[in-house]
């Protein structure tokens, strides 16, 4: 079987889909080819339903707060609704129909099937058993998405472990819970399903909690566990683990045990199944190295996790809109990379921009540092209970501008979208000292770690 298209979209995750559904709106003629549901991992399987029991799991700490703030109180936490609301309102019970009538209703055509460059300008689809050649007139885009990274542990790949794939799609909450690996993903779903009631234990090679995070927003989230009861070991290697009707996860100096186990130790990449050997690039890869307008060679974008800026959405939807207007020969900024957000929804949440402290200075800059704690805001005073946080900002003295920035705290990725501003377009430091911060905010805080550079 033989087609042919104006574009061919290679993954129709977040970024994938709105790339597909702009340009077949300008009358394009579009094919999208995912082999997985169209939307890709975070409506089904990430950002949407994890926020979902996050939100959830959130409204029952609140709940327990009262009695510190406004008399007396109790919750009696029960999963039920939110398994419902993700089945309901985010996930349609994991089908696609909606979002594949969405973009056909654009113009655009959906294959389900694995696709792979043949060359340039062609891709070939195996679906259903049958191979799909398709030619593409003016541009492939490459979105393929990344899949759980699982560790080569003894004993873990014949057990039935979890990722995220099946976690989110659990109705109750398991009674014990091991998480292995302390990053984003572990660390919100371990909080979460702790405030459900479920005993957890987190288990991690690195030596703190979401170590690509400053260490003190770190020290934020590990205190937050140790006050939510959850069992934290950190800077241990795993050498087995066992299954007999639970889990036993074994390192060395001491073992967890747990009726399940969620892998969260990363995401990885399949480059060696795109064919990208037929446009000249190593399949053997761990990412390809797109120009500012996301072309990895003639005729050829990619976006997304395979281009190795930030496994986000909004790094997919940002990347997305740059090659949109590349293909349509419409004018645009390239992509910047030097300010990119990232927010770890635990309670507090944890948001950053740019780079951290210690990157600065490996990197040779003059840095000057300042610091500001949220409970010591007027804010923060107010809030009380589960107000911990801080804003720390990272400046280029030289150059008198910020190069990164972390915001920890009730809302800590809400006021960091000031921040991320203050980085993305270089405002001068002086500059930000001047203006006019609301009272009493949590981003006032701002105000005063700029006080304390030095």
């Amino acid at each position: 079987m033989a087609d042919t298209a104006d574009v061919v979209v290679i993954g129709m995750g977040p970024g994938g889909e709105h790339l597909a559904g702009k340009l077949a709106e300008a009358g394009l003629d579009v094919v999208g080819v995912d082999q997985r549901l169209l939307g890709g991992e975070c409506p089904y399987y990430g950002c949407i339903p994890s926020k979902m029991i996050i939100r959830a799991a959130n409204s029952l700490a609140e709940g327990r707060r009262v009695s510190t703030l406004a008399g007396h109180g109790s919750v009696e936490p029960d999963f039920a609704p939110v398994a419902a609301r993700i089945r309901t309102e985010a996930t349609d019970n994991w089908d696609d129909a909606v979002a594949v009538d969405r973009f056909t209703a654009k113009g655009g055509r959906f294959i389900r099937g694995h696709g792979r460059l043949t060359g340039p300008h062609s891709v070939m689809v195996s679906s259903d058993g049958n191979e799909i050649e398709l030619t593409a007139r003016r541009a492939i885009v490459l979105n393929p998405g990344t899949d759980p990274a699982v560790p080569p542990i003894p004993g873990l790949g014949d057990s039935p472990y979890w990722t995220n794939r099946d976690i989110l799609t659990v109705e109750k909450a398991p009674d014990s819970l091991i998480v292995l690996g302390g990053g984003a993903i572990g660390c919100e779903l371990a909080q979460a399903f702790r405030r459900f009631g479920t005993r957890v234990s987190v288990v991690g090679s690195a030596p703190r909690l979401m170590p690509y995070e400053e260490p003190e927003s770190s020290a934020v989230v590990e205190a937050a566990f140790a006050e939510d009861g959850i069992e934290v070991h950190t800077g241990v290697t795993v050498t087995a683990v066992r299954y007999n009707d639970g889990f036993t996860c074994e390192f060395d100096g001491g073992q967890v045990d747990g009726q399940h186990l969620l892998v969260a130790t990363g995401r990885r990449t399949n480059l060696d199944r795109l064919g990208l050997d037929s446009i000249g690039l190593d399949p053997a890869a761990r990412h390809v190295d797109p120009d500012e307008h996301l072309r990895i060679a003639d005729g050829v974008w990619a976006i997304g996790d395979i281009t190795g800026k930030g496994a986000f959405t909004h790094m997919s939807m940002y990347q997305a809109e740059i090659a949109v207007r590349d293909i349509l020969g419409e004018p645009g900024h390239g992509a910047e990379y030097h300010a990119v957000p990232r927010v770890t929804f635990t309670d507090p949440e944890v948001g950053s921009v740019g780079i951290t402290e210690a990157q600065a200075r490996a990197r040779g800059l003059n840095v000057r540092v300042g610091a500001a704690q949220i409970p010591h805001s007027s804010r923060g005073f107010i809030h009380k209970a589960g107000n911990s946080g801080h804003i720390k900002l990272v400046e280029d003295a030289d150059r008198g501008v910020l190069v990164g920035a972390s915001s920890a705290g009730p809302t800590g990725g809400e006021v960091l979208s000031a921040l991320v501003v203050a980085v993305h377009a270089e405002v001068p430091t002086d500059r930000l000292k001047q203006l006019i911060y609301a009272y009493p905010t949590f981003h006032r805080a701002i105000e005063a770690a700029l006080a304390n550079l030095g």
